[in-house]
């Protein structure tokens, strides 16, 4: 356990394994721990550095409204602190926060592999993903509604029971991962009110021609695979895969599966590099 004094705030972060360093940047309402299930496996290959984003669990959580750019910032930080170039893999929010630094300081990554960022601005205008884009926001509306409240633990349990798992689930949820939730709700809320939360400039993006791997799963919302196919065509050289019987946390739910193929991916760059 470490913890880091960068852009103004203390991050709380793990380094753990051998090999060239791999960094992962978690999602929304989570922390470090949503990668505990791929550690095992990446660390015989990879120095790998997780790490809890400001306003998350054992960081810092600073006043006044965050920036998905102070994230990159963060992560920047990071990298340059653990050595760059670096991998970064990244899910959600996560994934965002990774190709916003990837359009920004594209020098500071040696590959990048992210899965289902929420970027539902850059696949906008289209009339039937607008319309289940719409019907989906509603009842995170409410949520962040309650979160902006005060009801932290309210809206933590509306989030999961009717946007992520459905009814009852809450109650089944180990004590720890509710009060990660309930800890971390009023980030995901500042996380929204961002303006530029759901975007990235997709021009600059396009100047990152180093390795890129995107991936999205079979049972997921539609338009998240619509933003991985845009943001792959934007990429020079990217990859982009499918994950079948999968959602938006492979490395919850199939952390094998998913550790194999970010392994594999990483593999083929090292390949490429010695080509």
């Amino acid at each position: 356990m470490a913890r880091a004094q960068v852009n103004g705030v203390e991050l709380f972060y793990e380094i753990q394994g051998d090999g060239e360093p791999l960094v992962l940047v978690h999602g929304s309402w989570t922390d470090h721990h949503s990668w505990h299930a791929v550690l095992p496996h990446l660390t015989r290959a990879h120095r790998v550095l997780v790490y809890d984003r400001r306003g998350h669990s054992r960081s810092e959580r600073p006043p006044g409204q965050g920036t998905r750019t102070q994230d990159e910032d963060d992560l920047a930080a990071l990298i340059e602190m653990l050595g760059a170039p670096v991998h970064v893999a990244a899910s959600s929010f996560g994934a965002s926060v990774a190709l916003g630094l990837a359009a920004r300081r594209p020098e500071l990554l040696r590959s990048l592999a992210v899965h289902e960022p929420p970027l539902t601005a850059v696949v906008a205008g289209d009339p039937e993903l607008d319309r289940l884009m719409r019907a989906a926001q509603a009842p995170i509306d409410a949520v962040m509604a309650d979160v902006r409240a005060g009801d932290s633990e309210g809206g933590a349990r509306r989030f999961v029971e009717e946007v992520v798992f459905g009814p009852g689930a809450w109650d089944g949820m180990p004590d720890a991962a509710r009060r990660t939730f309930v800890t971390n709700a009023p980030t995901a809320a500042d996380e929204q009110g961002d303006p530029d939360w759901d975007t990235v400039d997709l021009a600059r993006l396009a100047g990152y021609t180093g390795p890129a791997m995107l991936s999205k799963g079979t049972d997921s919302p539609a338009w998240f695979g619509a933003i991985v196919d845009r943001i792959a065509h934007v990429l020079p050289g990217a990859q982009a895969r499918t994950l079948h019987g999968e959602g938006h946390v492979p490395h919850l739910t199939a952390p094998q599966r998913y550790a194999d193929n970010l392994l594999a991916f990483l593999a083929s760059t090292a390949s490429a590099d010695r080509s």
